[in-house]
C-alpha cells in the first residue's frame, strides 16, 4: 500500500468519525418535532375508537359536512389551478414594472392571520359592489362563501407552486417551437404546459388540502351553520362547543386521513417516482 493510499483511507475514516456527532446532534434536535407530531397522532388514535368513528360517519350533520367539504375543496382546487397557472407563468417568464408589488400582494394571504382574511371578505361584501353581487347571488353565510374563503387562501399556495414549476422548465423548448411556426400561445399549450403537468397536479392537490384545513375565514365569512355551511373543519369546532370531544377527535382523524392521502399524491407526482417500481414514470 502506498503512502498516498494510506493517507486517503485515513482521511475518509477521519471524516466519518467527525461527521457522526454532528449528524446525531441534528437528528436529536429535529427529532423533537418529529416525536411531537407522532405523539399527537397517537394521542388522537388512543382517545377515540372505531365505534366513535362509525358514529361520526353515521351522523347526518357529519355526512353533510363531508359532502360539502369534498365539493367545495374540489371546486376551489380547480379555481386555484385556473388562476395559478397563468399567474405562475407570468411571474416565472416575464419581467415587468410592478412585479415586486404583485409578488408581495400574492404573499399577503399566506402571511395574514386567517381570521383577518375572513373579516376582509365579510367587509368586502358590505360595500356597494359586494351588495350588488349579493342581490343576484347570495354569497355571505352561504355555500359560495365557503368556496371563496378557501380560494382566497389556497390560491396563493397554488401560484407559488406553479411559479416554481415553470422556473424549473427551460424556456428553450418554447423558443424552438416558435422558430417552427408556433405562436407564444401555441408554444405554451403544446410544450410548456405538458412539461408542467406534475406541477399542476401538485398545485391542485396542495390547494385541495389547504382548503380542507381552512377554518378561520370560513367561520367568520360563512358561519358554522349545521346542514348549510358546515364543513369538516367547522364540524370539529361545533362538536367541541357542545362537549362532544370523541366526535371532534373522530372528525379530526377523517381530516388527518385525507391530508395523508393528499401528501402521498403530492410526493408521488412531485418526485416523479412510482411507489411500486421505484423508477421514474
Amino acid at each position: 500500500m502506498t503512502s498516498s493510499t494510506a493517507h486517503s483511507g485515513s482521511s475518509r475514516r477521519l471524516r466519518t468519525r467527525s461527521d457522526t456527532p454532528f449528524v446525531i446532534g441534528l437528528a436529536l434536535i429535529g427529532g423533537v418535532y418529529v416525536v411531537l407530531i407522532v405523539a399527537m397522532l397517537v394521542a388522537d388514535l388512543s382517545y377515540t375508537s372505531p365505534g366513535h368513528l362509525m358514529n361520526a360517519l353515521r351522523s347526518e350533520n357529519i355526512q353533510y359536512a363531508i359532502r360539502l367539504s369534498l365539493l367545495s375543496c374540489s371546486i376551489t382546487a380547480l379555481l386555484c389551478i385556473w388562476v395559478g397557472v397563468p399567474l405562475g407563468y407570468l411571474l416565472s417568464r416575464y419581467q415587468f414594472r410592478g412585479k415586486g408589488l404583485l409578488e408581495a400582494l400574492l404573499d399577503i394571504p399566506i402571511v395574514l392571520p386567517p381570521l383577518v382574511i375572513g373579516l376582509s371578505l365579510l367587509i368586502l361584501f358590505q360595500t356597494a359592489p359586494g351588495r350588488w353581487v349579493e342581490r343576484y347571488l347570495p354569497v355571505t353565510y352561504a355555500v359560495p362563501s365557503v368556496i371563496l374563503a378557501q380560494f382566497a387562501v389556497a390560491c396563493a399556495f397554488a401560484v407559488q407552486t406553479m411559479r416554481v414549476a415553470f422556473d424549473q422548465i427551460s424556456p428553450r423548448g418554447e423558443q424552438v417551437a416558435r422558430t417552427l411556426g408556433c405562436t407564444r400561445h401555441q408554444a405554451f399549450w403544446r410544450v410548456t404546459l405538458p412539461e408542467a403537468r406534475r406541477g399542476v397536479l401538485t398545485a391542485g392537490t396542495l390547494a385541495w388540502a389547504r382548503s380542507l384545513g381552512e377554518f378561520g375565514p370560513i367561520l367568520v365569512f360563512s358561519g358554522a351553520t349545521r346542514m348549510k355551511t358546515e364543513v369538516l373543519s367547522t364540524s370539529v369546532f361545533l362538536e367541541l362547543s357542545v362537549g362532544a370531544l370523541e366526535a371532534a377527535v373522530a372528525v379530526s382523524l377523517l381530516m388527518i386521513g385525507a391530508a395523508v392521502a393528499v401528501l402521498v399524491v403530492v410526493r408521488w407526482f412531485g418526485s416523479g417516482t412510482s411507489f411500486h417500481q421505484g423508477q421514474p414514470l
